[in-house]
């Protein structure tokens, strides 16, 4: 006898291809797809729209599974982290950032990450593997069934643990599923991902899917990046702003820039200077993330009069800039700090500073 699958492990065209061979009618594909998404079933048996034998037949080859969060931690200011342990053993974080006009799903899509920006604490963990569309997408159904019916969630960053486009085909059929009307129905103006700079992947992704866009540029000189984010060794700032000026977007639209504010590395006005250079030509809004520092990390907080003169820099030259209020700290659910309940892999060295505004270095 075969071993049954997860049906949330297919792709729509793998699901639909499957009721195909077995000759149901076309319409039926639409209803079962309801019924795991929209509807959110735990059994077949709760189809009761479909026949007794189709539901009979589904269930002999397939299984409805869910994920249930493993640990859920609640900050002091509301915010909740939640810890998924998968099917093997491995686990990734899940962040609900509630306001009294949404609530801000940050989800993960992979564990652990390979891009290694050393001023992020899960990239000192290292890639392990990707996440399945399954699993990114059943991080949203999970937490929602936390919320229950009452409370919504309204938008969905891919901003946790790993790079998305490094896992582009995973992403891209989640991010289908969570836009998709018979699925999750979540507005594309309401969906994010997020990219260190993986400029290939960056532009195919713009072609298939127009959700929003959010480039980690947190660096102004490719010295200072070639530090803060490696990817930009292969990718640099010059071939990094070209993709961005000819990423395909609908009018009045905006790419999203995310710059981590870092103490004396690239908090300088100059630093201001040379990031509106960078963004000429390009339909862009800046958020400014103050760092949240974490045990061992290699870097500090900048202060918050340095952060809002860098802010009114930008504002006064009429450039979009939004300073992103810190959430979650005190559960290391702040940006840049989801680490899941792994052993770091390597401990990171103390950085030297050699001027204010200049790219740290390893002892």
């Amino acid at each position: 006898m075969e071993q049954r699958r997860n049906i949330k492990a297919l792709t729509l065209a793998q699901l639909g291809q499957t009721l195909k061979d077995w000759g149901v009618e076309g319409f039926r594909f639409e209803q079962v797809f309801r019924w795991l998404y929209q509807k959110d079933v735990a059994s077949f048996d709760e189809m009761s729209n479909l026949s007794k034998a189709l539901r009979a037949k589904l269930a002999e080859h397939f299984t409805v599974e869910r994920m249930i969060p493993a640990a859920v931690q609640v900050s002091d200011d509301g915010t909740r982290k939640f810890l998924f342990q998968l099917s093997d053993k491995e686990s990734v974080e899940s962040v609900l950032i509630p306001n009294e006009e949404r609530q801000t799903l940050c989800i993960s899509t992979q564990v652990g990450c390979a891009m290694a920006c050393s001023f992020c604490l899960t990239g000192t963990l290292g890639l392990t593997r990707n996440l399945s569309h399954y699993e990114i997408v059943e991080q949203v159904m999970a937490v929602q069934r936390a919320l229950g019916p009452e409370t919504r969630i309204t938008n969905v960053v891919y901003m946790g643990m790993g790079e998305p486009l490094h896992n582009f085909d995973n992403v891209v059929e989640s991010v289908r599923l969570l836009i998709d009307e018979k699925a999750l129905n979540l507005s594309k103006n309401k969906v994010t991902v997020s990219t260190s700079g993986l400029v290939p992947q960056m532009l195919k992704f713009g072609e298939l899917l127009d959700v929003k866009l959010a480039v980690s540029l947190t660096g102004t000189t490719d010295e200072m990046r070639d530090v803060l984010i490696p990817v930009n060794r292969k990718y640099d700032l010059k071939t990094l702003m070209r993709a961005c000026r000819d990423y395909p977007m609908k009018r009045r639209n905006r790419i999203t820039f995310e710059y981590t504010l870092l103490k004396g590395v690239n908090d300088s006005l100059e630093d201001a200077k040379r990031l509106i250079k960078l963004l000429q030509g390009i339909p862009a809004k800046v958020n400014l993330i103050p760092f949240n520092e974490y045990p061992g990390s290699l870097y500090r907080r900048c202060e918050d009069e340095t952060m809002f003169r860098f802010q009114k820099y930008l504002l006064d030259r009429h450039v979009q800039a939004n300073v992103r209020t810190s959430r979650g700290r005190d559960i290391l659910g702040a940006c840049g700090q989801l680490k899941a309940a792994m052993e770091q892999r390597r401990v990171p060295k103390r950085p030297r500073v050699s001027e204010a505004g200049s790219a740290p270095t390893a002892n």
